[in-house]
């Protein structure tokens, strides 16, 4: 007993003294350098993480207003973005908006007491002003016009149109190009007359000549340009046609590759379903059943499929079952192997990216947070917050990594595309990984 008592009287006399050490300060000649805990940049100063492991890019890229004959346009909704090179990044945007500063803040009393506007500097909400007016789970995309216009019955609205086209909104630089300065060195304005809601933007990197893919999800289609742009090889699926078999989609919204040069695309918005073609396009195979969201949890029951990413090593297919809140994992034939679940109340997830670490990159639209997971859905990492000032996040759409590390990312709200910088001391682990090394780099 005494001994017991002894251990106790000791124990108890260790902790004090550990206290003790701790409020009176470190020893002399201790470190006073504070745990790194989840920084971005070990040991920063006053740092929030605000961009996580990156500095953006202030003023990347310029505005199409600087465009000669433009100066009156800037883009409208950021839908995707693609880095071949850091010299040359591919942009997608729904047309252009009104070029416009933002409001200053002021009180609404006729909105009701206490109501003031723009909040946090939120004002213009680009996805919604932009070309079309259909995009969401299940909208007929044959009134892309009259919805935007606001003649739409379904909509309750009567009378004049709410907005005029080429007033309030114009079709043009759909695709835009800039260099590694932001310049402005290409625009595929020729090809703006085929879409009407570009998805996505890529580039196989198991491609040498480098063709570049374009995913429009009102169109139905997928189309496959020359490397310079200047003609279109190939479009698969039906334009505006929708369906669910070898020659139709119904809203693709993104695809990735195998080594081999097989892809997936995710078959889409109003699809419940992943399409797998060969290399040269050819339909091979599909699977997804409909489900019933936001809480469906039968393997391979999908809603709104918007997003797909391979592992080029296990060849396993990810896709973002995005209306049942969930990751579901495929082998590369459609066999269901595993799903996770995203745990927010309610998630919106927007894309998924895996680079050369083989992890998991995606957006939360409602959390407004860039995310890293394993790819058994252990959270890694997360970053960003809600805002239009230049390293804030409203809707990102599209995100691309170049070589360098250099990270781009799409946004549909902020109706712009943005590009961060890797801090200096930042841990590696906390950026998003390089792409695949592309076959045109290999060796060099």
């Amino acid at each position: 007993m005494r001994k017991v008592l002894v251990a106790v009287v000791a124990f108890a006399l260790g902790v004090a003294l550990t206290l003790w050490v701790v409020r009176a300060g470190p020893v002399e000649g201790q470190s006073t350098a504070p745990q790194s805990g989840y920084a971005a940049v070990p040991d920063a100063i006053g740092s929030q993480d605000l961009t996580g492991p990156y500095d953006v890019v202030r003023g990347w890229p310029k505005d199409v207003s600087t465009l000669p004959g433009n100066e009156k346009w800037t883009s409208g909704a950021g839908q995707g973005v693609f880095a071949e090179s850091p010299n040359r990044v591919f942009m997608l945007f729904r047309g252009e908006l009104p070029k416009m500063d933002a409001p200053r803040a002021r009180l609404l009393p006729e909105a009701g007491p206490s109501i003031s506007f723009p909040v946090a500097g939120l004002w213009r909400d680009a996805t919604t002003a932009s070309l079309p007016g259909v995009g969401g789970t299940d909208q007929d995309t044959r009134k892309w016009l009259t919805a935007w216009e606001g003649k739409d019955d379904e909509l309750g609205i009567k009378g004049p149109p709410y907005r005029v086209l080429g007033v309030d909104a114009k079709w043009e630089h759909c695709i835009v190009i800039a260099d590694a300065n932001g310049n402005i060195v290409e625009t595929w304005t020729q090809w703006d007359k085929l879409l009407r809601r570009p998805h996505s933007v890529y580039i196989s990197p198991y491609d040498p000549e480098k063709h570049v893919w374009i995913v429009d999800d009102n169109m139905q289609v997928i189309y496959k340009f020359t490397n310079d742009g200047k003609q279109l090889l190939q479009t698969i699926g039906t334009p505006e046609m929708e369906g669910a078999d070898a020659t139709h989609f119904n809203r693709p919204t993104f695809m990735d590759w195998l080594p081999d040069g097989t892809f997936f695309v995710s078959d889409g918005y109003t699809g419940t379903r992943v399409a797998k073609f060969d290399k040269d396009g050819v339909f091979v195979k599909d699977w997804g059943i409909k489900g019933n969201p936001p809480n469906e949890t039968r393997p391979n029951y999908m809603n709104n499929v918007h997003g797909v990413a391979v592992d080029p090593v296990s060849r396993q297919v990810f896709v973002n079952d995005r209306n049942n809140h969930r990751i579901q994992v495929f082998d590369e034939n459609g066999t269901f192997i595993k799903a996770w679940r995203i745990d927010a109340d309610p998630s919106s997830l927007h894309l998924l990216y895996i680079g050369q670490d083989r992890n998991i990159w995606t957006f939360d639209r409602s959390t407004h947070k860039l995310l890293k997971y394993d790819q058994d859905g252990h959270l890694l990492y997360a970053w960003g917050t809600l805002g239009s000032f230049p390293g804030a996040l409203w809707g990102v759409h599209g995100m691309s990594v170049d070589q360098e590390g250099n990270l781009y990312v799409a946004e549909v709200d902020n109706g712009r595309v943005q590009k961060f910088r890797p801090r200096a001391g930042a841990n590696p682990n906390y950026l998003m990984a390089k792409p695949v090394v592309p076959v045109w780099q290999r060796g060099t």
